[in-house]
C-alpha cells in the first residue's frame, strides 16, 4: 500500500482501559493509552467527547480531525451511549467534515486486533475477557452461534434486570472475513446487588474473567490488580478445589457454580490465610487453564485451522497461555501483545481500514513500540525543569547502564517509543542483575512498593533462549512476554531473581532487529558476566501507569529506591544531597478546584481502592473540560462530596474529582511550603511521612501540584 495515498484511520476503545490507535494505510503510526497521559490507572475514554490519548495520537502524526479516512470505536458495552457516539464529538468533527464512523462489538474488536496484527493468512481466533458487548448489541451472526441458551431465555433474564454479555467468543478469519463459530454469555447482577455480595465476602462470577476478579477480590481486596496478583501467587500452593467446584460442562456450556463463593463470607485478605489462599490461586489458575484448552480445542475443531490468534482479559495469563502453545493441538499461536481493552483499538482501526480498501495485507506486529519519540532536547527540559538530580557524565550510556547493572544498580530503561499493552518490553522498562537473589525483595520493596511474592520477568536474546529455558519441541520466541517456561535445572541457581518459586519464568526475548540498544545492552552483559539474562519488569510503582513521558520517568526516580534513569544520550541520578521529595517545594497547579456537595452524601466506597490505607485518590474518572456534563453525569459526582480540579497537560485540560480531605492537606500550601513543612502542619491530623510521600505522588501524576520544579538548574557530575 502506497504510504503517501494510504487513509489515515482513527480507532478508539471506548473502555474502562481506554486507548486510541492511528493507521496510515496498514501501519501502526501511533497508539497509546489513555492512563499514560491521565496517569490514572484504568482510565476510561469516551467517543463522545475529548480525549487525551487521540489528541496524542493526532499531534504525533502531524494531522488534523479532518485528515481522517474513518473513525471507528469499540466500545466494552452500551454502543448506543452518548459516551460511545463520535458524532458527538466536538472535536474530532466527523459529521461535518463527512468522515465515515463505524462502531463494532467488542469481542469482534479483540478478534480484529488479535488477526490484523498476526501476519496470517487465515487463523482460528480465540477471545476470553470479563465481559463484552451486551446480547442486544450483539449482531445476528453472533447472536446466532451462543452456545447454552436461546432468545426466549436471554430475553427473560433481561426483563429480570440481569444484563447478558459476551465473555468468550470463537471465530474463523480469513482475508477482510472474521466469521463467529461459537459464544458463550453469562448473566451480570445488577452494581447494588453486586455491592452486596462484595460486602459479605467473595463475588459470584458467571465467567472466567470474572472468576479471577472474584478470586483477587477476595484475596487482596481488587478487582483491577488482583487476577494479575492470583496468577503470581498460585505456584506456592496446590489446586485442592478441582474446577467441578468452578464450573461444570453442559452440553458444550459453561455452567458456573457459587460452590466456591459460598466458603468465603468473610474479607480476609492476604496475607491473612496464607497457605489456604495460596491453595485457592492455584485452584483458580487450574480451572482457568482447563477451560481454556477446552475453548482451544473447540476453536481447532470448529474452524479446521492450524493457527490460533488469542485476545481479551485473559489472554495475559501467561501459564495458561504456555499450555495453549504445548497442548492446544495448534501449530502456530499469536497472541496479541496489547491483549486487554486497549487492544480493541488497533481491531477497530483495521476493521476501518479493510472497509474502505477491502483489503488484509497481512503486516505482522513485530514489536510492540508504538508511542511516541521523544527528542533528547525534551529529555533535557525535564531534567532541568525537576530539582534533586544530577546528570551522569559518560562517553557511551550503554556501556554506562552495564557498569551500573555490574554494580548492582536499579536502572530505569527510558528508549524509543513507549508500548501499547500492560506489558514492558523493553521500552519503559526497570532493570538490574537478576544474579543477585536479593534483588527481587529490593525491588518490591523499594522500587514497586507490592507485595513479596510478585515475580519478575527474565529477558535474554532470541538465540539463548533453549540454552536456559526448557522449549523442546514448541517455539522459542516470546517476544511480548506472554509465555511462562522452566529455566533448566543447572540455570536455576545462576539467575536467582528471576526464578520464580516452581522454576519458571515469564520470558521475553530479545532480537537485534526488533529490540535494539536492549537487545545490545543484553549482550554487553553477558560479555561482562557470562550471563545474557537481565531482570525486566514495568518502569512504574504499584498502583500507577507505566510511564509515558521523560518527566514521568524523572519523577518515578526520585519518588523510589531506583538508581538512575538510561535515556539514549542521557544518564540522571539522584542528587548526592537529596533524601526525599518531601524536602523540595509543592506548589499547586491546578488552574482551580472547587467543593462540590450533592444532596446526597455518603462515604465514598472502598472498592474505588485506596493507596496505603486511607491515602485520598483521584476517582478513576477524568475527560477534557468540553466533558463537564459527563462529569456532572458520573454517578459518584452525583452522589458523594468531592472536591474537583482543572489541570493542564501537554494534550489538553482535564477535570478531575478527588476526595474532599485533598482540600484540607492543600490548603495548607503556600508559598516555599516543602513537603515536611506540610507534614508538620497535619501531623495532629494522622499523617505520617509514608502517607503524605505517596499522597503527594498520586496529586503529582495527576498534575494538581508540582514537586521540586525550581528555577535552579539541574547539578551536573
Amino acid at each position: 500500500m502506497q504510504k503517501q495515498n494510504a487513509p489515515w484511520i482513527l480507532g478508539l476503545a471506548y473502555s474502562h482501559n481506554g486507548s486510541a490507535c492511528l493507521l496510515r494505510g496498514d501501519e501502526i503510526v501511533v497508539a497509546v493509552q489513555e492512563e499514560r497521559l491521565l496517569r490514572q490507572k484504568r482510565a476510561s475514554l469516551s467517543g463522545g467527547w475529548g480525549s487525551l490519548a487521540v489528541t496524542y495520537c493526532l499531534e504525533t502524526a502531524g494531522i488534523r480531525p479532518e485528515d481522517l479516512s474513518a473513525a471507528v470505536i469499540c466500545p466494552t458495552t452500551e454502543s448506543q451511549s452518548v459516551e460511545a457516539d463520535l458524532a458527538l464529538n466536538g472535536r474530532l468533527r466527523l459529521v461535518r467534515n463527512k468522515v465515515p464512523i463505524f462502531t463494532i462489538a467488542h469481542h469482534f474488536g479483540h478478534a480484529l486486533s488479535a488477526f490484523a496484527t498476526s501476519g496470517f493468512e487465515d487463523a482460528a481466533v480465540l477471545v476470553v475477557d470479563g465481559s463484552g458487548s451486551s446480547w442486544d448489541e450483539l449482531p445476528p451472526e453472533e447472536r446466532a452461534v451462543v452456545k447454552g441458551t436461546d432468545e426466549a431465555s436471554v430475553r427473560e433474564a433481561m426483563a429480570r434486570g440481569l444484563r447478558v454479555r459476551e465473555w468468550a467468543s470463537l471465530y474463523m478469519a480469513s482475508g477482510t472475513s472474521i466469521r463467529p463459530l461459537e459464544k458463550h454469555v453469562l448473566e451480570l447482577i445488577g452494581p447494588e446487588a453486586l455491592h452486596e455480595q462484595r460486602r459479605t465476602g467473595m463475588r459470584e462470577f458467571r465467567g472466567l474473567g470474572h472468576l479471577y476478579q472474584g478470586i483477587g477480590w477476595q484475596l487482596f481486596g481488587s478487582e483491577d490488580e488482583g487476577p494479575g496478583k492470583v496468577m503470581g501467587l498460585s505456584p506456592f500452593g496446590q489446586p485442592t478445589t478441582p474446577p467441578s467446584d468452578f464450573y461444570e460442562l453442559v452440553d458444550g456450556a459453561f455452567r458456573f457454580k457459587d460452590t466456591v463463593p459460598a466458603r468465603y463470607r468473610h474479607h480476609d485478605r492476604w496475607p491473612a490465610r496464607e497457605q489456604e489462599y495460596a491453595d485457592l490461586a492455584a485452584s483458580a489458575q487450574h480451572a482457568v487453564e482447563e477451560a481454556l484448552l477446552h475453548l482451544a480445542r473447540r476453536a481447532r475443531a470448529l474452524s479446521g485451522s492450524t493457527r490460533l490468534c488469542y485476545s481479551g482479559g485473559v489472554a495475559l495469563n501467561s501459564i495458561a497461555n504456555e499450555r495453549l502453545h504445548r497442548e492446544s493441538g495448534f501449530e502456530q499461536l499469536s497472541v496479541m501483545p496489547a491483549a486487554e481493552d486497549s487492544g480493541t483499538a488497533v481491531g477497530a482501526a483495521y476493521y476501518g481500514l479493510w472497509q474502505l480498501t477491502g483489503r488484509n495485507t497481512r503486516r505482522k506486529l513485530h514489536h510492540d513500540a508504538v508511542g511516541k519519540v521523544y527528542a533528547s532536547a525534551e529529555v533535557r527540559s525535564a531534567a532541568q525543569a525537576q530539582a534533586g538530580l544530577r546528570e551522569i557524565r559518560c562517553d557511551d550510556t550503554l556501556q554506562k547502564a552495564v557498569d551500573l547493572l555490574v554494580d548492582g544498580k536499579i536502572i530505569g530503561w527510558f528508549e524509543g517509543r513507549s508500548e501499547l499493552g500492560p506489558r514492558a518490553l523493553g521500552q519503559r522498562s526497570i532493570l538490574c542483575d537478576p544474579r543477585r537473589a536479593e534483588m527481587k525483595d529490593v525491588l518490591n520493596q523499594k522500587v514497586k512498593f507490592r507485595e513479596g511474592f510478585r515475580p519478575f520477568a527474565p529477558i535474554l536474546p532470541l538465540e539463548n533462549a533453549a540454552e536456559w529455558f526448557e522449549l523442546d519441541g514448541v517455539s522459542k520466541e516470546s517476544p511480548f512476554m506472554l509465555r511462562i517456561a522452566k529455566f533448566r535445572q543447572e540455570k536455576r541457581a545462576l539467575v536467582p531473581a528471576v526464578v520464580h518459586v516452581d522454576g519458571t519464568g515469564r520470558l521475553q526475548t530479545l532480537t537485534a532487529e526488533n529490540n535494539g540498544r536492549l537487545y545490545q545492552l543484553a549482550k554487553l552483559f553477558e560479555q561482562r558476566t557470562g550471563c545474557p539474562v537481565l531482570l525486566n519488569t514495568s518502569f512504574n510503582i504499584a498502583g500507577e501507569p507505566i510511564v509515558e513521558t521523560p518527566d514521568d520517568a524523572l519523577w518515578c526516580l526520585l519518588f523510589t529506591g531506583l538508581d538512575a534513569v538510561v535515556f539514549e544520550s542521557a544518564i540522571f541520578g539522584k542528587d548526592p544531597g537529596f533524601r526525599s521529595v518531601l524536602d523540595l517545594e509543592i506548589r499547586i497547579t491546578a488552574d482551580t478546584f472547587s467543593m462540590e456537595f450533592p444532596i446526597t452524601q455518603g462515604v465514598l466506597p472502598t472498592e474505588l481502592g485506596e493507596v496505603a490505607g486511607d491515602i485520598p485518590i483521584p476517582v478513576p474518572f477524568g475527560t477534557h473540560l468540553d466533558g463537564v456534563a459527563m462529569i456532572d453525569a458520573h454517578p459518584l459526582a452525583r452522589m458523594f462530596p468531592h472536591v474537583r480540579f482543572r489541570t493542564s497537560t501537554p494534550w489538553g485540560r482535564t477535570l478531575q474529582l478527588f476526595k474532599p480531605e485533598v482540600a484540607t492537606v492543600l490548603k495548607r500550601v503556600g508559598p516555599g511550603t516543602t513537603g515536611r513543612k506540610l507534614l508538620e502542619a497535619l501531623q495532629p491530623e494522622g499523617f505520617d511521612e509514608r502517607r503524605l510521600t505517596r499522597l503527594l505522588g498520586v496529586l503529582r501524576r495527576a498534575r494538581v501540584i508540582s514537586i521540586g520544579q525550581l528555577d535552579s538548574k539541574t547539578s551536573q557530575s
